[in-house]
């Protein structure tokens, strides 16, 4: 196995690789590679062409070495991982890697274009290599696979020879954004998504002594208790759940297609703004006010000079633009009554004039940033718009939550997302006082911090406790044991408060793992700092499914067998067939037990 990255995931897939599932690692990484770094570039062009000359260049084996960047330091690290550092990841450093004898190739730049491109040149040099690539582009990625294979064929291979060689494509954003926004919003959950099949992972709190058990398939996992230190219990089985007290829970629930299509409709990419965006709510009021006062008037008129109601409201409306006859020779109820119309009508005016110039200043400010709105509450702070924070905003979105966010980059990718959604943003460094109070912390129910520092999202929910204690708080943190560290400390402090840390690269390499072996990975549900796996396996040929009850299939932390894909409810005692494939749910090590 060889693994190319220049950030956290690379050493994590790695680790995932040797430590789960016992593989032979290769690592390529750059010098101090946890510090991502520019991709070489050639001559001045746009993006566009430059990325295509060298798509083709690659694909018909014309792509020369990139000056400067063969060379490659080789080390040995105690566990037996080869790591070789290179500058640049050129077809001299995939060869030297082994690229051409391996079994899988991942490619976890941050940057899509260098991964594209490895990814070519890898293909030439080993056309039935497994590749998985990082890519954060979704269209692209959408046709990538068939890009690869038409570049193997370029290079005088059969498409037969080259059939079992596979190309995932995974994104670390897409991965990690459902879990991330889940666990900012209580009541929601990842959702698991087989042939025929809709699964949730949400988050229950315990149920009182005494009462019903939380509603759903099963317990995947345990929380840790807030009275101890005592970790997570994943897979759990009866005896356990029932011994578990008041420890809250993670539950599998399944639910209707169109309760997931309801979860996934987003709110659009712009247009025509709604009524209630165009103006303010001061003005809707003072025109419904001028409306009442006009019917009132068509009313009464009608009452005084006894004719049709229709007609007297079009003679009020002549009052009132001041186009009727004075009426001179009316009776005395008819006179005050134009009077009050004329009124009603200079009262009209300035109204109007705000309502078209807001309108106008509405349309306007569509290419602009929105401003948190007085008033707002119970919505969530995000906390950085790069990969992560985009993908995670346009989830809570999908959600119908409110957000508003905050970022120090005014060149930011996320804000030509925010922008489209309408969300309101906040453009400022996170620990500079006053920023947090702008997005208006002290009332909003959740903040989600997802920067790529570490150190900046502990200050920013250290800050936002200190002005709100009982502030639900999910913070992305990479190292394990500071994450543990911080968690622990923060249930000290704020006993009152939900405090939950993930880790983007955590939550991300399963996926990854997997398919490098030929697994296929559903998704990834984080309980804390652990991940329990959720895969669709073959009954045949493993016979710790094969020819027991669905419910039987069950080893008590380490998997368990939750559905037979294509029949949503299969009955507890449906006994397993060969023919069978299955969604289980497992921990890394029970996954790779599976085989």
């Amino acid at each position: 196995m060889v693994v190319c990255g220049d950030d956290g995931l690379a050493h994590r897939l790695s680790a995932e690789l040797r430590g789960v599932y016992g593989e032979q690692v290769v690592l390529v990484v750059p010098p101090n590679a946890r510090t991502a770094r520019r991709p070489v570039v050639g001559r001045p062009r746009s993006a566009p062409a430059a990325l295509f000359d060298r798509v083709v260049s690659v694909a018909v084996g014309r792509g020369g070495p990139v000056p400067g960047g063969d060379s490659a330091a080789t080390s040995q690290r105690p566990g037996g991982e080869r790591v070789l550092e290179a500058e640049f990841l050129t077809e001299q450093v995939l060869a030297e890697a082994g690229v051409e004898r391996a079994a899988a190739l991942a490619l976890v730049y941050e940057d899509d274009e260098t991964n594209i491109r490895a990814a070519l040149t890898a293909r030439r040099l080993n056309p039935r290599l497994r590749l998985v690539l990082r890519l954060y582009n979704r269209r692209l990625g959408q046709h990538i696979e068939e890009l690869l294979d038409q570049a193997a064929v370029l290079v005088g291979e059969s498409e037969e020879s080259v059939r079992d060689a596979a190309t995932s494509v995974l994104s670390d954003a897409d991965t990690a954004a459902p879990a991330l926004a889940a666990t900012a919003v209580a009541g929601t959950g990842k959702v698991i998504q087989a042939e025929g099949l809709l699964l949730r992972a949400v988050e229950r709190a315990a149920p009182p002594a005494g009462g019903p058990a939380p509603p759903g398939l099963c317990t995947l996992a345990l929380l840790s208790s807030d009275r101890d230190d005592e970790g997570p219990v994943l897979l759990p089985d009866d005896e356990e759940v029932r011994r578990a007290g008041g420890r809250s829970r993670v539950m599998l629930e399944r639910f209707s297609a169109a309760e997931g299509a309801a979860a996934g409709n987003g709110l659009g990419v712009g247009g025509v703004p709604p009524l209630s965006s165009l103006f303010s709510k001061q003005l809707r009021w003072s025109l419904a006010v001028l409306a009442g006062c006009v019917i009132a008037l068509a009313v009464a008129l009608s009452i005084v000079t006894g004719i049709h109601p229709v007609r007297a409201f079009y003679f009020t409306l002549l009052d009132l633009f001041a186009i009727d006859d004075p009426a001179l020779g009316e009776p005395l109820g008819r006179q005050i009554l134009q009077l009050l119309s004329g009124l009603v009508g200079l009262l009209l005016l300035p109204v109007l004039l705000a309502a078209v110039l807001e309108g106008l200043g509405t349309f306007r400010t569509q290419s602009a940033l929105r401003k948190p709105p007085r008033g707002l509450g119970g919505h969530v702070v995000l906390l950085g718009l790069g990969k992560i924070g985009t993908r995670v905003l346009i989830r809570l979105r999908e959600l119908h939550v409110p957000v508003v966010c905050v970022e120090g980059n005014p060149e930011a990718r996320g804000l030509a997302v925010a922008r489209r959604l309408r969300v309101p943003v906040v453009i400022g460094d996170v620990t500079q006082e006053g920023v947090l109070e702008a997005a208006k912390i002290h009332r909003a129910h959740a903040l989600l911090a997802v920067t790529s520092a570490d150190t900046t999202n502990l200050e920013a929910v250290l800050y936002a406790r200190g002005v709100r204690p009982d502030l639900r708080a999910v913070l992305r943190l990479y190292d394990d044991d500071f994450a543990t560290a911080v968690y622990r400390t923060l249930r000290v402090a704020h006993p009152l408060a939900t405090t939950r840390s993930r880790s983007v690269s955590h939550l991300s390499a399963p996926a990854f793992a997997g398919a490098m072996l030929g697994r296929r990975v559903l998704g990834a549900v984080p309980v804390e700092r652990r991940v329990l796996v959720f895969a669709s396996v073959d009954v045949a040929n493993r016979p710790q499914l094969e020819g027991r009850t669905l419910a039987s299939a069950f080893a008590p932390g380490v998997w368990r067998a939750l559905a037979v894909e294509g029949a949503p409810d299969t009955p507890p005692d449906r006994l397993l067939t060969k023919e069978d494939r299955v969604v289980i749910a497992a921990t890394r090590r029970g996954l790779a037990e599976l085989g």
